[in-house]
């Protein structure tokens, strides 16, 4: 069901017009149908009806449409939509704010048009290498479709609630929660990926409601308690490997560029066992954890 336009109109000209229609019915129901000659001297107006043979229906008349024009008053607060439905049927939508007339003994569900968050709980989630992690994240979304929102689900607040979390929940199984040997998109590293892919599944999940999705962000990522201490010495080993590795890394080059330097610019031939000798003296000061200690050679190495 798509949202549509309904009939309105200015809601103080509604309401004039149905005091004078109670007012009518009122003068016309003294006038003629009482017939209270005790009541005219306190009165400082009278016209005459009884020359109305019906008169009283006049006033009954004047009555109800003074009642019909009553149930289309209906007033709109900023940012809100008044869903209109008539016998059953849905009519409209009126979404400006003010003081209306619209179809008479119609109802009107209110509607928020404003933007609101969802905050999700904790949800305890095996990422794709069976990890038990906690994650939350919270959901920045507004109505678009008050049709679509109050006919074509249950309870739109409670449908968003329901499939942020199951969202949630298919994304954060996607992915690992750290990478560790290779190259790929996590869910502690790569964020920013994981809530735009978060938002993208949600607005494919409530355009049946006619919610638009503005943002969604984590706001909770964690290991699970059973295995937080574990995971920890994990990331503390795999830190200090790649660390390791990058260290090795910039003392092969840094001796690779020492022995060129030498043979190039300083017209230093080393054999091959010098070579190895400095290669060897080289890399254990480079790659140390400790500060080196300087053994000055008197001989040959031979």
């Amino acid at each position: 069901m798509q949202e549509k336009r309904v009939w309105k109109t200015n809601g103080y000209l509604g309401l004039l017009l149905t005091l004078v229609f109670f007012l009518l019915a009122v003068i016309v129901f003294v006038n003629t149908v009482m017939e209270a000659s005790y009541i005219r001297p306190f009165l400082s107006f009278s016209i005459n009806f009884s020359f109305l043979p019906w008169g009283w229906y006049l006033a009954a008349v004047s009555l109800l449409l003074g009642i019909t024009l009553a149930s289309g008053l209906t007033i709109v607060q900023p940012n809100m939509g008044a869903v209109v439905v008539f016998f059953g049927d849905y009519k409209g939508t009126i979404r400006e704010s003010g003081f209306f007339l619209t179809l008479p003994f119609s109802s009107r569900k209110k509607v928020s048009l404003r933007v609101r968050n969802f905050n999700s709980a904790k949800l305890k989630v095996n990422d794709v290498d069976g990890n038990p992690v906690e994650i939350a994240a919270v959901v920045v979304f507004k109505v678009i479709d008050t049709a679509k929102a109050v006919f074509d689900v249950e309870d739109y607040e409670k449908f968003v609630e329901i499939q942020s979390e199951t969202a949630l929940r298919h994304v954060a199984s996607k992915y690992p929660y750290d990478n560790f040997v290779e190259e790929g998109t996590s869910l502690r590293g790569n964020s920013d990926v994981v809530a735009k892919e978060l938002a993208s599944e949600l607005q494919e999940r409530l355009q049946v409601a006619g919610v638009e999705v503005l943002e969604a962000r984590l706001t909770h990522l964690a290991y699970a308690t059973e295995i937080a201490q574990a995971m920890l010495q994990r990331q503390q080993v795999s830190a200090i490997l790649a660390a390791r590795q990058k260290i090795v890394e910039g003392a092969v080059s840094m001796v690779q560029m020492a022995i060129e330097r030498l043979e190039k610019d300083a017209n230093i031939s080393l054999d091959e066992e010098r070579k190895a000798q400095m290669i060897n003296n080289l890399m254990v000061a480079i790659v140390s954890d400790r500060s080196a200690q300087p053994v000055i050679n008197t001989g040959t190495i031979y």
